[in-house]
């Protein structure tokens, strides 16, 4: 690993390992190594048994990495989201949500390329089904889960007003 890919791996690694929760953007252009950051975090947590979510914001990204599915797969976002959007496949007491409770760390690659509408149904479906350990878990973002964000934004979409 480079340097700065070690400290976003003990970062990551200390705050999912402490409990704390944390949300993380890993920034990078293409060729500086956020996909092996992500292999390198995945196979760290499963080696361990324990469970890595694994998404991106499109197929091609996701096949990138083990386990990856794209997050409106995943998730159930809907393609036409809005700021009243929630993921259709979270619910609580649900098999995804149990997943979800259990999981340690949640990775979304390619973040930049998606509409903050579905960050913000993520983040309130992960609070509505983690408030069920610590209803504290209702006012953290994502639910006091680890989530990493990466990307460019260089590979942003260009925006039409």
């Amino acid at each position: 690993m480079t340097g700065e890919q070690r400290l976003v791996y003990n970062e990551v690694m200390e705050a999912s390992l402490n409990n704390k929760g944390g949300v993380f953007f890993v920034y990078g252009y293409g060729g500086t190594g956020k996909t092996f950051l992500w292999r390198a975090l995945c196979a760290c947590f499963r080696s361990k048994d324990d469970i890595v979510v694994v998404v991106a914001s499109s197929r091609i990204a996701a096949t990138l990495i083990p386990g990856g599915v794209t997050a409106h797969s995943r998730f159930g976002i809907s393609i036409n989201v809005t700021e009243d959007s929630i993921c259709s496949r979270i619910k609580p007491g649900s098999d995804l949500a149990e997943l979800l409770i259990r999981a340690n760390i949640i990775i979304w690659d390619e973040a930049p390329m998606t509409h903050r509408h579905c960050f913000e149904a993520l983040d309130k479906s992960l609070k509505d089904v983690l408030r069920v350990l610590d209803v504290g878990n209702a006012e953290l973002p994502f639910g006091g889960k680890v989530v990493v964000f990466g990307g460019d934004f260089r590979q942003t979409l260009p925006v039409v007003s």
